[in-house]
């Protein structure tokens, strides 16, 4: 059975009446991806709103860090996976896929990354994502501490704290709208 074949439930302008910028940010998206992201599709109805997430999400996922693109998508999964969040599953499960080269990794983080075989470091990064996901008000300096021990840097630290609040943000905004994920995603890297 297929998903929705909508971006989201609220309407979602045609590419070719956004601004100039837009749309070259747009054609690069299909360039690079052979798609334009619903997420972008979406955030186009309001489109300041969808230039500072562009913005963000590139200084998140793709800034300089001590974490790779692989650890802020593993991150971004397992708090879409504790805030069971559709799009994000499907849209960052394929980017681990890609990245990882494992699809079975990808669909370990979907679905339970405990089960995963994970470095300690990895294990410790995403229990604190976990966390502050589910149970934020029981962070403490014992979780900032663990991080540490796993070899964080302070700056990491920020790092996570930043793309786990990302995703729990992220999450929030595509379940409310309903935001459905590019069906392109579902056959990737498999």
């Amino acid at each position: 059975m297929p998903q929705p074949d909508h971006a989201m439930a609220l309407p979602v302008p045609d590419a070719d009446t956004l601004d100039d910028d837009l749309q070259a940010y747009f054609a690069k998206c299909r360039d690079k991806l052979g798609l334009v992201p619903n997420v972008l599709r979406s955030y186009s109805a309001r489109p300041e709103k969808l230039r500072t997430f562009i913005k963000l999400y590139n200084e998140l996922m793709l800034g300089d860090s001590g974490l790779d693109k692989l650890e802020r998508e593993m991150i971004a999964v397992v708090v879409s996976s504790a805030n069971r969040c559709y799009y994000c599953l499907v849209a960052h499960g394929q980017a681990v896929r890609r990245l990882s080269g494992d699809p079975q990794l990808g669909e370990m983080l979907v679905m339970n990354y405990r089960v995963a075989p994970l470095s300690p470091r990895h294990r410790t990064m995403l229990d604190f994502a976990w966390k502050l996901t589910v149970t934020p008000h029981l962070m403490d300096g014992e979780d900032r501490q663990a991080l540490r021990d796993a070899g964080f840097a302070e700056a990491d630290i920020f790092d996570i704290a930043d793309v786990a609040g990302f995703y729990n943000m992220s999450n929030r905004v595509a379940s409310a709208v309903d935001m459905i994920p590019n069906p392109e995603y579902h056959g990737m890297d498999r």
